[in-house]
């Protein structure tokens, strides 16, 4: 059954397949119905909130080593040492997050148990809305830690540097900046901030910067003079492998179901890591596997479950990472939309030519050929699109384009996107 069956006229009963989800008439009355049925029912979660990105689990699987890498080199700062700035890599769902989060806590109840030098942990998110779309945002959260509250705008960024390190070097204490998703930050506001950071003249207190990235290549994206200030030390998270992602699930699994069969473990961890090894998506994948059979009125998840779940998630990934996309990227896929509209694929000179119309139509500022190649690669990496080069002889390559987004979607990612200009 393909998703977008279910999406649009989803069977749902909780004892027997006779209640459409909409039919037309009598909603309020199906609708009630729906929510009596789902409050008799047995529910086939014991917690489900084991399943979700906010759970961090007591004890971390396959990630010892990667766990003693990152304690190793932050913990002269128990003796009040500066530790080294650390730039953790690896592909999502690595447990890159989780491992550096754990750590830290438990770096701080060390120290306070010991009455050690004071630590203080700062943790920003790059990718969340408002948090990292500005230099002056970024200052703005990172003081918001020590409860100093500044204006939306209007200062100098160079004013908030200030009161920064004026309140951070009023004790003997060690600073640890987390910055999860850091290649979003370099993207939206540069690396100046990095350098400026890095480079404080402090008499009492020290700063260090953890960096949290999926992109291997994410350092070669820095300045020079960044990078020698930096002086980071690199941990990368491998992807888990089946095994690996199987055990994990097992973990969830037995606090999160009262029953469940192992056959659908297996299938969430085999389909998990044909995908780059992603536990989140393994995880994902159980959580919504249960919410389906549920619904349906199962007493337990089967492996049809799963095969439907692997495709909502699937549908549901490629219209979140759509709808987050930066103005200029989804000029440059409006752009696509418009020239596949009667043809399946296009050449990276007409997608510059129709997205700096676009530009001089809305306003937006036109980036440089080598930025919207950039652009077209985070599409690809997204999975929205599909690019490969073609030779063109003595007049060199280009790329040809496809679109990757699934039929069934396609109108409502046109309307959200084509909504967004003029």
């Amino acid at each position: 059954m393909m998703y977008h069956d279910l999406f649009f006229a989803w069977r749902y009963t909780m004892k027997q397949a006779s209640l459409i989800f909409y039919n037309g008439e009598g909603i309020e009355k199906n609708v009630s119905e729906i929510f009596e049925r789902y409050l008799q029912s047995n529910s086939i979660f014991k917690d489900k909130s084991v399943l979700y990105h906010s759970y961090f689990p007591e004890r971390i699987l396959h990630r010892d080593y990667e766990l003693m890498q990152l304690s190793s080199i932050l913990a002269p700062a128990i003796k009040g040492y500066k530790p080294s700035n650390i730039f953790v890599y690896g592909g999502v769902g690595t447990g890159k997050t989780v491992c550096v989060r754990q750590v830290l806590t438990q770096l701080e109840n060390v120290a306070k148990k010991h009455d050690a030098k004071l630590i203080k942990i700062i943790y920003l998110n790059c990718k969340m809305k408002k948090t990292a779309d500005t230099e002056y945002r970024v200052l703005s959260q990172i003081l918001e830690s020590f409860n100093i509250k500044v204006p939306e705008t209007g200062l100098p960024t160079e004013i908030l540097y200030k009161k920064f390190f004026e309140e951070v070097d009023k004790k003997d204490q060690t600073i640890i900046i987390v910055l999860d998703e850091i290649d979003a930050l370099v993207r939206k506001i540069g690396d100046e901030f990095l350098y400026n950071i890095t480079r404080a003249d402090l008499e009492q207190a020290r700063i260090s910067l953890i960096g949290i990235t999926n992109s291997l290549t994410f350092s070669n994206s820095l300045d020079i003079r960044v990078k020698s200030s930096l002086g980071e030390e690199e941990i990368l998270f491998k992807p888990y492998n089946a095994m690996q992602l199987k055990d994990i699930l097992m973990q969830r699994a037995e606090l999160a179901f009262y029953k469940i069969s192992e056959e659908v473990i297996a299938k969430c961890a085999a389909i998990a890591a044909q995908e780059h090894g992603d536990a989140r998506r393994a995880i994902d994948l159980l959580r919504v596997a249960g919410e389906i059979a549920e619904r349906v009125g199962a007493s337990e998840i089967k492996e049809e479950h799963v095969d439907m779940a692997e495709e909502k998630i699937s549908v549901d990934c490629v219209l979140e990472a759509i709808k987050s996309l930066p103005k200029q990227s989804q000029a440059v896929l409006h752009s696509i939309l418009k020239l596949t509209e009667n043809k399946n694929s296009v050449m990276t000179g007409e997608i510059i030519i129709k997205y700096r119309e676009l530009c001089r139509k809305n306003g937006l500022r036109i980036l440089t050929q080598r930025r919207i190649s950039d652009i077209l690669n985070e599409l690809e990496t997204f999975g929205i699109i599909e690019a490969k080069v073609i030779s063109k002889g003595r007049y060199g390559r280009t790329r040809e384009i496809e679109l990757s987004i699934p039929k069934e979607i396609l109108d409502h990612v046109k309307r959200n996107i084509y909504a967004n200009f003029k």
